[in-house]
């Protein structure tokens, strides 16, 4: 059974950092794409970072230069380094993967993690 667990998130000041991991278990993902999504209260879930295999990597408009997505293939594992942060940051940040090599989207996720809170105080 395929199970994405994340953690690290939490409550942080606004312009702090947290770094949340996502580990991944009952196979690997080495040959496919991992990322992260974030759901705020009455808003769609979306796409904040992904990476694919290869390393190449996805980065939504309202985080770029400010969030860093890696992974650690021998541990199977995907993490989003997320600085400067601001209170529009705040929701439910989710894992996700793809039986695809491409960069995952939120339909072509197969598998979601339970998600980690992230609240960033002002």
């Amino acid at each position: 059974q395929v199970q994405l667990v994340e953690s690290g998130g939490g409550l942080v000041q606004a312009g702090g950092s947290l770094r949340l991991s996502c580990a991944a278990s009952g196979r690997t993902f080495n040959r496919n794409s991992m990322g992260w999504f974030r759901q705020a209260p009455g808003k769609e879930r979306e796409r904040v970072a992904v990476i694919s295999w290869s390393s190449n990597t996805y980065y939504a408009d309202s985080v770029k230069g400010r969030f860093t997505i890696s992974r650690d293939t021998t541990k199977n594992t995907v993490y989003l380094q997320m600085n400067s942060l601001k209170p529009e940051d705040t929701a439910v940040y989710y894992c996700a993967a793809a039986n695809t090599a491409a960069l995952v989207t939120t339909k072509s996720a197969d598998y979601w993690g339970q998600g980690t809170q992230v609240t960033v105080s002002s």
